[in-house]
């Protein structure tokens, strides 16, 4: 059943579109196929009816696209280089950062919150508090405003 909120927004569609982009984004990552071929891969591999497909692929597409300038915001709050993070957590972060730069219509703590709860399912045991800490550096630039604002409410 699903569990729309007013603004027809699914909520857990959404966290499966997040959950199957970073999927589709560590495949990328390894294999280095175009995206094209991953996201038609994935379409046939996944249950995507479950998911919301728009919001997966314009995850998907959106990193691939400012994957430059989300790897510079983030490397600022980094203690190494985003190719040494673990692709696990590099995707995860990637999908977080182009969230927090492009899609300003969702809270940034839904996007912490998801990016941890990604992290604590596919990574490394302790892979979920890296990804919060750096999160929560670059909610604090990016998004200032909203974090103060939280943080005075």
């Amino acid at each position: 059943m699903k569990h729309a909120r007013p603004d027809g927004i699914d909520p857990q569609a959404r966290s499966r579109a997040r959950r199957r982009a970073l999927q589709a984004l560590y495949a990328w990552q390894l294999n280095g196929r175009p995206v094209p071929q991953v996201l038609e891969e994935f379409r046939h591999e996944q249950d995507m009816d479950v998911a919301d497909l728009e919001y997966f692929e314009d995850l998907v597409h959106g990193v691939v696209r400012r994957l430059a300038e989300i790897d510079a915001g983030l490397s600022h709050h980094l203690d190494r280089g985003i190719e040494q993070v673990d692709p696990v957590e590099r995707a995860a972060l990637r999908i977080a950062g182009y969230e927090l730069l492009q899609r300003i219509d969702v809270p940034y703590r839904v996007i912490i919150n998801e990016a941890i709860e990604s992290t604590k399912r596919f990574g490394a045991d302790h892979g979920h508090t890296f990804v919060n800490g750096v999160l929560d550096k670059a909610a604090a630039e990016w998004r200032a405003a909203e974090v103060q604002g939280a943080r005075r409410g």
